[in-house]
């Protein structure tokens, strides 16, 4: 009964640090239903649009790269909390937003918050995590990451539905709707603007939840907490929590309570070159470009309503090929995964491009069916095992670091790739086709990266795997 207690008590510890993922697919997610309506409102260009959408991204570039030395000079509960604060005041800000550039203000602070999001939640997990579940328990991390983009579609749906209908069976979202139709705000962009202000609710719960789960023991440890360190192991049920207390001293030996220990040295180079090339062959598989412009890309096949409730099925997709890989990850391991996604993504890329060029003659369900097959061969390979994979290949001196690090590429990709995307896209109807083969060139040289490079990290302790890759 008490280990019963114990793994229940684990996975709330678990699933409330991952509500911080939630948000992250959220805010990712949601600007797909309001980047139409946000550029005719105010007549971007299509680099200005590109530049609206992308915002977020920079943001969390900036983000993913500042957040590593906070978190181990804060933790990474302090941390957690700040950015939920931070995804709270981006929502309501860009709901709010009088003018263009308060909307982008916000939007940039709400990549801020996803990128420090995407570094400190998996970081969390991972070092509070045992070892033969420790995969499991960070895809939780990306299972929230791939609910928060599906409730965003819905809500995007929902939202758009309501306002078309001037009805709504929510009393804030009338009241909402009521307050900017008495500031002669036209519908259109009630709808966006209530589309971002939803995240304000899971962000307020985020943030209350964090003060009832404890600091990371990895952390405590650094932070010369010893004490507190040993009762955190014994409260999420390690079952030698003395021993492990001893390794995680042992691996943290060189460094003192507070001490700044550089990423960049050359013992870390090979964790360095993985983080690296797992977080850039992500981005460059296209996913978030599809997230963004799933509305955009599916419109082109069937009428726009459609479009917008296609996006629903995208994300639900995406979502029960996340749940598949949670009990996969740590059965076939991390490289298993990596190269069984990467020949699908492949496939289902150029499939897309063929039709793509098409054009009008294209035949939507063969398109639609490959775009969704791409989502599904992503959620079930690359999209579960990134975030595991960079949080377990760094030592603890540097892990945050190097979280960071991975988080830096895997944002800077995406910001390039979100931005040139619609670029692109313009050029001419067919002229997504190039995108898309470009996406499947990138994805075949994935697989060859997975096969020959890529170690295997599932199984044992953190503080083993250290040892085996830096050696």
């Amino acid at each position: 009964m008490a280990s019963s207690r114990l793994k229940v008590w684990l996975l709330y510890v678990v699933l409330v640090s991952a509500l911080g993922g939630f948000l992250f697919g959220f805010d990712s997610g949601v600007i797909s239903g309001c980047e139409q309506a946000i550029q005719g409102e105010y007549s971007l260009s299509p680099f200005g649009h590109g530049f609206t959408v992308s915002v977020a991204l920079i943001g969390t570039v900036i983000g993913a790269f500042g957040v590593g030395r906070p978190s181990d000079r804060l933790g990474r509960k302090i941390s957690l909390i700040i950015l939920g604060f931070m995804f709270l005041i981006s929502a309501a800000g860009c709901a709010l937003a009088p003018d263009w550039i308060t909307l982008v203000v916000m939007r940039g602070l709400g990549g801020l918050a996803i990128g420090g999001a995407s570094v400190v939640v998996p970081l969390y997990i991972v070092e509070i995590a045992p070892g033969p579940v420790r995969g499991r328990l960070v895809a939780v991390n990306q299972l929230n990451i791939v609910l928060g983009i599906l409730v965003s579609y819905i809500s995007n749906y929902a939202a758009a539905m309501a306002i078309d209908r001037q009805t709504c069976v929510c009393a804030w979202c009338g009241h909402f709707a009521q307050w900017f139709t008495e500031s002669e705000i036209a519908l259109e962009s009630i709808k966006w603007r209530l589309m971002l202000g939803v995240e304000s609710f899971p962000a307020i719960l985020f943030i209350l939840l964090l003060f009832t789960i404890p600091e990371s023991p990895r952390w405590l440890v650094r932070a010369g907490r010893k004490e507190e360190a040993l009762d955190v192991l014994r409260r999420i049920g390690d079952p030698e929590p003395a021993a492990t207390l001893a390794n995680i001293e042992e691996t943290l030996a060189s460094v003192h309570a507070g001490e700044n220990v550089p990423l960049f040295q050359k013992k870390y180079l090979w964790p360095i070159f993985l983080a690296w090339a797992v977080a850039m062959f992500n981005q460059l598989s296209g996913i978030n470009a599809i997230n963004y412009y799933a509305p955009r890309i599916f419109e082109q096949f069937i009428g726009p309503h459609a479009a917008l409730a296609a996006t629903v099925g995208l994300g639900s997709v995406n979502l029960l090929f996340t749940i598949l890989a949670f009990f996969f990850i740590d059965r076939y391991g991390r490289r298993a995964l990596l190269m069984f996604g990467a020949v699908g993504t492949t496939l289902m890329h150029f499939i897309a491009a063929w039709q793509i060029s098409l054009g009008a003659g294209a035949c939507a369900p063969i398109a639609i069916a490959a775009i969704l097959g791409f989502i599904a061969f992503f959620g079930i390979s690359q999209g579960a095992v990134i975030w595991v994979f960079i949080s377990e290949i760094f030592p603890n001196a540097v892990r945050a670091k190097g979280q960071a690090l991975g988080s830096f590429t895997h944002w800077t990709m995406c910001t390039l790739i979100s931005w040139a995307f619609p670029v692109v896209a313009s050029l001419s109807p067919s002229s997504g086709s190039y995108a898309f083969g470009f996406f499947g060139c990138m994805t075949m040289l994935q697989f060859f990266f997975a096969w020959k490079l890529m170690p295997e990290t599932k199984g044992g302790t953190i503080e083993t795997l250290e040892k085996e890759i830096l050696k």
